[in-house]
């Protein structure tokens, strides 16, 4: 939006100063990023710009930590666990919080106000006191399974970790989808029901389509939640579920890897490319309710 020929001086002063306490804001944010991405180019083991890095030198630059990160057995490990448990949990907060928000969005639904903020509480309430509280409820849960109905060790720590992560996931599905239901016209599927579609022929065939871009953004911030997620993996999971981010909180507590950098590298690129969809995702819903030009 350009300003406009018969805007005042004060509109001209905070139409620009706006602009400058953007774009600062914006470089105070985004400068660590810029920082980690060329030191994960580093030609030696340090976490630090060598002379080399800084006078350009061809030698300074390798591409060392990237197959560190590719051929280590502990990151390729941490690395298919997180490609494991982040789809899974995915789906089931896509699943149950798509469903939640279509339930909320009723009128008649009594308490809608205090349901939406139970569901949505492990999105306010400190990741700590969460990933305790589900340390709690989950181990007994784990208990019974393992000692009552003769699981695999194993297989349950991997579905404690996978619930754990649905439930942070559940609350962006929520408010995606609910924001979705906003401009959706309640009439189509009186229309649908009134040729006799019965409801979850209307849901597949008339809501889906229509809120579907808000189903899939929330399906993608519930996605990098949970590849992201590093305290409550701790509280819940085992050795055996070790995620890429606690592998590599080990290799700055521990082993003091410079692989972290690359593999941060690699998780910024992923969280461009997914926030650059929800964003393309957001325009096309927001064409389909007609609030924006096509």
């Amino acid at each position: 939006m350009s300003l406009p020929i018969y805007a005042t001086f004060g509109q001209r002063v905070w139409y620009y100063a706006f602009r400058v306490i953007c774009a600062l804001i914006f470089i105070f944010l985004i400068t660590p990023i810029l920082v980690v991405i060329p030191l994960s180019f580093n030609a030696e083991n340090f976490f630090t710009f060598t002379p080399k890095m800084l006078s350009f030198d061809p030698e300074g630059y390798s591409l060392k930590h990237y197959r560190d990160f590719f051929t280590n057995n502990e990151w390729q490990r941490s690395f298919k666990n997180s490609l494991i448990i982040a789809p899974i949990a995915t789906i089931l907060s896509v699943s149950l919080g798509t469903l939640a928000a279509i339930g909320l969005s009723q009128s008649h639904v009594p308490f809608r106000r205090g349901i939406m903020a139970i569901l949505i509480s492990p999105m306010i309430v400190p990741l700590i006191i969460s990933a305790t509280g589900m340390f709690f409820f989950y181990s007994k849960i784990g208990n019974f399974m393992e000692g009552s109905l003769g699981l695999d060790k194993n297989f349950v720590g991997y579905l404690k970790v996978i619930l754990a992560h649905a439930v942070l996931g559940i609350p962006f599905v929520i408010i995606t989808v609910t924001a979705t239901l906003v401009g959706f016209d309640r009439s189509l599927t009186r229309a649908a029901a009134n040729m006799g579609a019965n409801p979850v022929t209307t849901f597949f065939r008339v809501q889906m389509p229509l809120i579907l871009p808000g189903v899939i953004s929330g399906g993608l911030f519930a996605f990098i939640t949970s590849f992201d997620e590093v305290v409550v993996v701790l509280f819940v999971g085992s050795a055996s579920q070790k995620t890429l981010p606690w592998q590599m909180f080990i290799g700055l507590r521990e082993q003091v890897s410079p692989t972290i950098l690359a593999v941060a590298t690699i998780l910024v690129g992923v969280s461009i490319l997914l926030l650059t969809t929800v964003e393309l995702l957001r325009r096309r819903s927001e064409r389909l309710r007609g609030m924006s030009p096509g």
